[in-house]
């Protein structure tokens, strides 16, 4: 028998319906629909949420660690947020950077004439302030996943990059918005 508790704080709510877990806070909602294939169970006490699987094989049991921290992950989203900061570093060429709509173009990245173009997912906040980008959101892995595609558009490939160190990297990462 393998089970993990996670206590809900004041001022959070926490749905469950079989695999599907609805998180709503101050800062906003999430959903997460969860799949697996094992005997796992998620179910809400009076101010708990119960990840439990009869089971005790090892599989199950990491499985039942990853859902108990995404759902952590979720109500720190709803009552904190997430913040990434990242920083513009460059010697050779000025990098601008931008924000249009769901996207950061990066202009100007090693002298180069074409744009390079990094995806916002979901309900992430991208504001450029000097050398610096802060990405904001209550989800994690939309606020990871935009980080690591501003750093994936800046990725040198045919220069030594011992030499030519510019791009946008992840500086920090902080709970609070």
């Amino acid at each position: 028998m393998v089970s993990k508790e996670i206590e809900i704080p004041e001022g959070v709510s926490v749905h469950v319906d079989g695999k599907k877990v609805i998180v709503e806070g101050e800062k906003g909602r999430l959903e997460r629909t969860f799949k697996y294939f094992w005997d796992i169970k998620i179910e809400k006490t009076d101010n708990k949420v119960v990840i439990s699987s009869p089971e005790d094989r090892r599989k199950v049991k990491a499985m039942v660690g990853t859902i108990a921290a995404h759902i952590r992950n979720m109500i720190k989203g709803v009552t904190k947020g997430f913040t990434y900061r990242m920083k513009i570093v460059y010697t050779h060429f000025p990098i601008t950077v931008k924000v249009d709509g769901d996207r950061v173009v990066i202009q100007n990245f090693l002298g180069e004439r074409t744009n390079r173009i990094a995806k916002i997912m979901g309900d992430v906040k991208v504001e450029v302030k000097g050398d610096e980008v802060i990405i904001k959101g209550i989800n994690l892995e939309d606020v990871a996943q935009t980080a690591a595609n501003i750093e994936q558009a800046c990725r040198i490939t045919k220069f030594d990059r011992r030499i030519f160190q510019d791009g946008i990297y992840i500086a920090s990462k902080e709970e609070g918005m």
